[in-house]
């Protein structure tokens, strides 16, 4: 007998579609992201001066600290210096506005360049390096920096420094100078978080993700180590030095000991507190380096030190995934609880 050779007929099935789970993840996101963004463009007519601008300074380290967490969150790399390119970009804002007469819109184009080659360069010796002796070059850059800002004083102030001019808020907006400057923070904040979203949900983030997990199956699949390292070193160097151009602007005042190793500590120490790797993290981390170490001053003015080292061990214990973690958690906890309650409702 010969066989029937019978055509299988195109299949007829639906595509996939996310789970339900995932889709209420994301409504959820999306909600939380809105209310958030929401609170944030209210807050400046709620608040007085002083509090409009420590928040608009925490969102100038949550920048920060989004390029921190882009390098040793999601690539698995570790800076000891991040400061250093922090301070770059506030510097190199602060000798346009006072040496070139350059306007304040335009330093942030500038310091992104600087410190985005920098970064890069700083890449390159990097691939041959990880670990303890990643962090070790990178801690050098930060300690270096100081005494290099103060050796140049014609160009840097010195150890004086260098006093600019705050951005006046146009007249047709209405605001005042605290609440112009505390938008252009916002504003910052908001493009550096959706641009490095986009990046990550895209090729460049499951590369960074695969390399960070296992370099050797990274390199097997195909992922430039080299290319993708450097990258990330230049666009974390980048974030930075942005986020020290909007503090230009908002401090109107740059000096070398402003930018001394601690900062650089205290940014890595933020970053683990508000969730490494999370999308939340260095927006909490950004609150907690601004408002914590204020808090540890008001507590005990002979000793902060000991009561910002003691809140982090507190966090850390309670939270070890960060802040951002404990709000996951709670947050599920949450929904699992509703979902009980309608369970029991039927």
């Amino acid at each position: 007998m010969s066989e029937l050779n019978v055509a299988t007929p195109p299949s007829t099935a639906p595509a996939a579609t996310p789970p339900l789970h995932r889709l209420k993840t994301l409504r959820w996101s999306a909600i939380a992201t809105a209310a958030v963004l929401l609170i944030a463009c209210v807050a400046p007519f709620q608040l007085v001066p002083f509090h409009t601008f420590q928040l608009a300074m925490a969102m100038i380290y949550a920048v920060t600290l989004l390029g921190l967490n882009l390098l040793v969150g999601h690539t698995g790399q570790i800076s000891l210096g991040h400061g250093a390119f922090f301070a770059i970009g506030a510097y190199t804002a602060a000798i346009a506005m006072e040496h070139w007469d350059t306007p304040y819109f335009a330093t942030i184009p500038i310091a992104a360049v600087v410190t985005f080659v920098l970064g890069f360069a700083l890449g390159v010796p990097a691939l041959r390096l990880r670990g303890l002796y990643l962090a070790l070059v990178t801690l050098a850059i930060a300690i270096f920096l100081v005494p290099l800002l103060k050796r140049f004083d014609g160009l840097t102030g010195g150890s004086m420094g260098l006093t600019v001019t705050k951005p006046t808020p146009p007249a047709w907006t209405g605001l005042a100078e605290d609440q112009w400057l505390y938008f252009l923070a916002l504003a910052t904040t908001v493009v550096s978080f959706v641009l490095v979203a986009g990046m990550l949900g895209s090729r460049v983030g499951r590369a960074l993700h695969a390399m960070r997990d296992n370099e050797i199956a990274a390199e097997v699949l195909g992922v430039n180590l080299a290319h993708y390292k450097t990258l990330a070193f230049a666009w974390s160097a980048l974030l930075a030095g942005v986020a020290g151009c909007v503090y230009t602007w908002v401090i109107a005042f740059v000096s070398p000991d402003s930018f001394a190793l601690t900062l650089s500590i205290t940014l890595l120490a933020g970053l683990v507190v508000g969730g490494l790797g999370t999308t939340w993290g260095p927006l909490l981390g950004g609150l907690f380096v601004m408002f914590v170490p204020s808090f540890a001053q008001d507590v005990n003015k002979a000793a902060p030190g000991v009561i910002f080292g003691l809140l982090i061990i507190a966090v850390m214990y309670l939270a070890p995934k960060g802040l951002a973690g404990l709000v996951t958690q709670w947050t599920q906890w949450l929904g699992h609880r509703v979902r009980k309650g309608k369970t029991h409702a039927h």
